[in-house]
């Protein structure tokens, strides 16, 4: 269940760091980098 769990993690991070480089508006950037530190932190599997 923990690998399904990172796996889906993992992808969700990947649109989102995908979203944040093809962005154009700087303040969508920031919000996908937002979004983008916990996701990390969760592949990760820190806390």
């Amino acid at each position: 269940m923990t690998v399904v769990y990172i796996a889906i993690a993992a992808a969700l991070l990947a649109l989102t760091v995908w979203n944040l480089w093809t962005e154009r508006d700087w303040r969508k950037q920031c919000t996908a980098a937002m979004v983008a530190v916990p996701l990390l932190l969760r592949v990760l599997m820190i806390k």
